[in-house]
């Protein structure tokens, strides 16, 4: 299992802030640095600085949503970063959520699991450098991108429904999750992506899980701020119909917290279950608990090296 770093920076920190975090993340072992795209800087393009400051950690995005970005532009995009990173990028994309797509941005959320599988079937070819000739319901697409100095690049997918995780199994690489718990990592998205790869005769799928890890002697103290900062997550649809399935009331229900060993053991049980890299997403308060996280994720990472 490789070991991943989740990034919070590029959300209310500076460029040079970013660079500074994937550095430190690289310096500590981890495998991959993830950025989110949220409402703060776009996480291509900082990762397209980040790769030329940070020469070996793989840059990946937790994730892009697809329904304001033509599959044909990503993938410029995209390929542009490898140029730039010497072809590190695994690029995470999704759907995002109705509330933002409809509310906020005034687009349709027709139809998700026909757009995300007709985007990755422009977005697909081209990602491997190939032309594209496709037409569908939503995108008709005929052409191809030339980006000297590129290489192919990775791609995963937010997938949590059945139908969702037998697109990423078919026509991406695996799936990369969030606020899902190790029992429906186990009993429904491993089995679930992975039969579906098989079916398919796919390569086995990527299966990333980013969860919330924190070492701490105040257990109770931390699930109740973990209540707080990852509030929004329990009340949208995708995520609630996960925590739900796990039979928790929210997102701080399957935070990993704990003693050093108690969290050093959590993480490492991921293995078991078929997860394939396990993504740490921080949240201490003071020094002592960051002190104590990052010497616990050591013990990860040299576990599974």
């Amino acid at each position: 299992m490789q070991i991943g770093y989740f990034g919070g920076t590029i959300n209310d920190g500076t460029i040079d802030d970013v660079v500074d975090e994937a550095r430190a993340a690289e310096a500590a072992g981890y495998a991959s640095y993830w950025a989110p795209q949220i409402f703060g800087h776009d996480a291509l393009t900082v990762l397209g600085i980040v790769g030329r400051e940070v020469p070996r950690i793989e840059l990946g995005t937790s994730v892009v949503p697809t329904y304001p970005r033509h599959p044909m532009m990503l993938a410029q995009q995209c390929l542009s970063v490898n140029a730039a990173s010497g072809g590190r990028l695994c690029l995470g994309i999704g759907l995002s959520h109705q509330v933002v797509i409809e509310h906020m941005m005034g687009m349709s959320y027709d139809k998700p699991v026909r757009h995300m599988r007709e985007y990755l079937s422009v977005l697909g070819p081209l990602s491997r450098g190939d032309s594209v000739a496709f037409s569908g319901e939503v995108f008709n697409v005929n052409g191809a991108v030339n980006v000297p100095g590129s290489s192919p690049f990775g791609i995963v997918i937010a997938a949590l429904g059945p139908q969702m995780l037998g697109v990423a199994a078919t026509l991406a690489d695996g799936t990369l999750t969030w606020c899902t718990g190790p029992e429906t990592l186990a009993s429904h998205i491993v089995p679930t992506i992975t039969a579906a790869a098989t079916a398919a005769d796919r390569p086995a799928p990527r299966i990333i899980a980013a969860l919330p890890v924190c070492v701490t002697d105040d257990v109770a103290g931390a699930r109740e701020r973990a209540a707080k900062v990852f509030a929004i997550y329990g009340q949208l649809p995708s995520y609630r119909a996960m925590l739900d399935r796990e039979g928790v009331a929210g997102p701080a229900d399957i935070a990993i917290v704990g003693t050093e060993s108690e969290v050093v053991d959590r993480a490492n049980a991921l293995a078991g279950i078929g997860v394939t890299d396990f993504a740490a997403v921080g949240f201490a308060t003071d020094q002592a608990e960051r002190e104590a996280t990052a010497a616990a994720m050591a013990r990860v990472i040299a576990d599974n090296a």
